[in-house]
């Protein structure tokens, strides 16, 4: 299954990639099945933000309730890499909690910043193609 990413959604998370560095940035994914519409910034709470990240459960219950109200939801999570490769870290592995939720992780250390998108199916993660549209 091909997914579409707006124009917008990417621009945001390479946005708060950039300007959350050298710590992680998190965020939602908002949108419908197969659709990736925006994202939305989230605090991210990790003890070290330079290796991991933790989405704030405020802004993730805030975040859930605003899609929710405008007919999308929460389809996925995205992060940051800011030195290491756009791949699942064994973190991201261990830590990743929901099943059916794409993951979107934009690596800096590449220029142009690199982005993939996987999704998480019981407990593994399986990349997914991606169409990047608007």
């Amino acid at each position: 299954m091909k997914i579409t990413v707006t124009r917008h959604a990417i621009e945001g998370v390479l946005a708060h990639a950039r300007e959350a560095a050298p710590r992680e940035c998190c965020g939602l994914l908002v949108g419908r099945p197969g659709e990736i519409c925006e994202a939305v910034r989230t605090a991210n709470l990790a003890d070290d933000p330079v290796r991991r990240f933790v989405v704030d459960p405020r802004d993730h219950i805030a975040g859930r309730r605003a899609a929710r109200d405008r007919g999308l939801s929460v389809v996925g999570f995205y992060h940051s890499h800011p030195k290491t490769p756009a791949e699942p870290s064994l973190t991201d592995v261990a830590e990743a909690g929901y099943d059916d939720h794409l993951y979107l992780i934009v690596s800096l250390a590449a220029d142009p910043p690199d982005l993939s998108l996987f999704l998480l199916e019981g407990g593994n993660f399986r990349e997914t193609a991606f169409v990047r549209v608007g």
